[in-house]
């Protein structure tokens, strides 16, 4: 291929934002023309470069969005150290399907009992295999972004952003107690998650049996436990895996 037509073609690269397939384009060319590759063949493999390379930033950014704890991964989770159903469910967990289908993932269990590592480490999971939008957040700052929205009326679209994630990880669910007002949004926002078939995984050292003490409210607390149990898969978390790492694991 001549210089000026090498040229035209990296302008075009350039201007379609084709970073990768402009980067590794002589080397291509060059090794096209030596092992006589054909047209066909030069494309598949320079397109197949370049949606390899947008698939690598696009899970760089989803990584880089859902906030996950950077230890909290699959490598250092030790499945053995696990409850029995817990460490079961871990394959089925891991296909994705749950989100798929707006389930709920509920983790009850004392700290250090592996919770959140659970929960993290499924989620980073997710993201690198099936490129979903996940978002892990402790809940006393969701539910002060919450709030924040509500009081300057924009509570709805916060709720419609936020549906937007596949699966929201809110971790330490009534590890720390709220006000009314705080637990009201929280029950907005499970409810909005409800509505729209969209999935929560959750961490709570709370059973559902003692969410009155989260809600102050008996009704509220038993509206939010249907409307999380209604879809949902409920593992304990029993063992002390503070045993088995340096930090503890919520």
């Amino acid at each position: 291929m001549s210089t000026m037509a090498t040229d035209g073609l990296e302008a075009l690269l350039k201007q379609l934002g084709m970073k990768a397939i402009l980067i590794q384009l002589a080397s291509h060319l060059h090794n096209a023309e030596q092992e006589n590759w054909g047209y066909r063949l030069l494309l598949v493999r320079v397109f197949e470069l370049e949606a390899a390379a947008r698939l690598k930033r696009k899970i760089e950014r989803l990584l880089d969005d859902a906030d996950l704890p950077v230890e909290f991964t699959l490598t250092a989770l030790n499945p053995q150290a696990l409850n029995e159903k817990p460490r079961r469910m871990l394959p089925t967990l891991l296909t994705g399907d749950f989100v798929k289908r707006g389930d709920n993932l509920i983790c009850f269990g004392l700290p250090g009992r592996g919770k959140s590592h659970y929960c993290a480490a499924i989620a980073r999971e997710l993201i690198r295999q099936h490129q979903m939008k996940v978002l892990f957040i402790p809940t006393f700052k969701l539910v002060s972004r919450l709030l924040t929205a509500k009081g300057e009326n924009r509570l709805p679209k916060f709720l419609e952003q936020l549906d937007k994630s596949d699966l929201i990880i809110l971790d330490d669910v009534g590890y720390i107690q709220h006000t009314a007002d705080e637990m009201e949004v929280l029950f907005t926002f499970i409810a909005e998650r409800y509505q729209q078939h969209r999935s929560l995984a959750l961490t709570s050292n709370l059973v559902f049996s003692q969410w009155g003490q989260i809600f102050k409210n008996q009704m509220t607390a038993m509206a939010a436990v249907d409307r999380l149990s209604h879809r949902g898969l409920i593992l304990e978390f029993e063992s002390d895996m503070t045993l088995r790492s340096p930090r503890a694991h919520t």
